[in-house]
C-alpha cells in the first residue's frame, strides 16, 4: 500500500476534527494509525499537515491543555476545531 499523499493527509485530520464535538480533542497518532498499520514513519508528516492547518485557522493545537503551535510544540499535543 502507498504512503498517503498531503492531501489525504490533511483530509484525514479535518474528517477527525469533524467527527468531534467541540471542544473535544483526538491525538494526531489517532489518524496515522487510521492510515497505516506502520503508522509511526507517518507521523512528522502528520504534524506538518496539522501545523499547516493550524496556519489556515482550521485546526487548533493545545499542550497539556493550553494552546500551542504544532510546529514548535515538542512531545505530544492535541488537536481539535479552533474554538469559537
Amino acid at each position: 500500500m502507498a504512503a498517503p499523499d498531503d492531501a489525504a493527509l490533511r483530509a484525514a485530520l479535518l474528517a477527525a476534527a469533524a467527527r468531534r464535538a467541540p471542544p473535544a480533542s483526538f491525538c494526531p497518532s489517532e489518524v496515522a494509525r487510521a492510515l497505516s498499520a506502520d503508522w509511526r514513519p507517518l507521523m512528522p508528516r502528520i504534524r506538518a499537515a496539522a501545523a499547516a492547518l493550524q496556519a489556515e485557522g482550521l485546526l487548533h493545537a493545545t499542550q497539556r491543555g493550553r494552546p500551542v503551535d504544532a510546529a514548535a510544540a515538542r512531545g505530544p499535543i492535541r488537536l481539535s476545531r479552533p474554538p469559537g
